[in-house]
């Protein structure tokens, strides 16, 4: 087994406080924190979002993007699944990085948070009520540029800081097989719910969910937890599903089998 977090009250503590077309290059290698941190090639998560949304996912269907953030903050990539760029929602793009941003500014080494866990913390009179206002998405990076370098190897918000929080589902941290963090993805372009299945299958896919605990099924991930009753810890809506995508509700919490967290090859 995987070694847990021996303390998720005291990491969650210390997070409480923090808070109150397209061609592929060669594989990028980050060095931000002394050591070097690898992540795959535009091509390679390109065809793995592509591969996942062959899959029965829930929700509208719809093409997305995936952004990835290394342990910075610093924008390591952003692809999008369609032909074309406006075959997804233009507004994803940004989101997509938001949420790798958040992802990857309230995950530790011991303790992984998605998005999707910060939905119910941050509601009125909620433990983290108004984080969803700090470190605003910076507009300049966001927006810049050429539109037509959109979700390419050029995109210009690579090698740039996005900021940023969100705090619903598709955000989640990266684990190496060897269980480093390194940063995180972000998916947006579907619901909600549905942007989450998506973005933990494609973290799977690309080998890089060696997720250490959580705040999900008993501490031992971070999964997408439905509201059932009161919010009262790391809940999130349910969603909705146009016919013949499955139920997002099932897909979703059948996802730590169907395609368990783990070191990996």
């Amino acid at each position: 087994m995987r070694p847990r977090s021996s303390s998720l009250f005291a990491a969650f503590c210390a997070l409480a406080l923090a808070a109150c077309s397209d061609s592929g290059p060669t594989d990028p290698t980050i060095e931000p924190v002394g050591k070097p941190r690898s992540f795959p090639s535009h091509n390679v998560i390109r065809a793995a979002l592509q591969q996942v949304l062959t899959e029965q996912n829930g929700g509208l269907g719809f093409e997305m993007w995936a952004s990835i953030v290394d342990r910075d903050g610093v924008v390591v990539d952003v692809v999008f699944s369609g032909v074309n760029r406006d075959d997804q929602w233009p507004g994803s793009r940004v989101i997509s990085a938001q949420k790798a941003n958040t992802a990857n500014a309230f995950s530790l080494d011991g303790l992984a948070l998605s998005t999707a866990n910060l939905f119910a913390a941050v509601q009125p009179g909620g433990s983290l009520f108004g984080l969803q206002e700090s470190n605003p998405v910076d507009p300049a990076i966001a927006y810049g540029g050429k539109p037509v370098d959109y979700g390419t190897t050029k995109d210009p918000m690579i090698g740039h800081k996005i900021g940023g929080v969100n705090v619903f589902g598709g955000g989640l941290a990266l684990y190496t097989s060897s269980g480093n963090l390194i940063g995180a993805i972000g998916v947006s372009g579907d619901t909600s719910c549905t942007d989450h299945i998506i973005g933990w299958k494609l973290r799977h896919a690309l080998n890089l969910d060696n997720v250490p605990a959580g705040v999900a099924d008993g501490g031992a991930d971070d999964n997408i937890i439905f509201i059932d009753g009161t919010l009262d810890g790391f809940e999130h809506p349910t969603c909705f599903d146009l016919p013949g995508n499955g139920n997002h509700v099932d897909i979703a919490t059948n996802l730590p089998t169907t395609d368990p967290i783990g070191p990996g090859e």
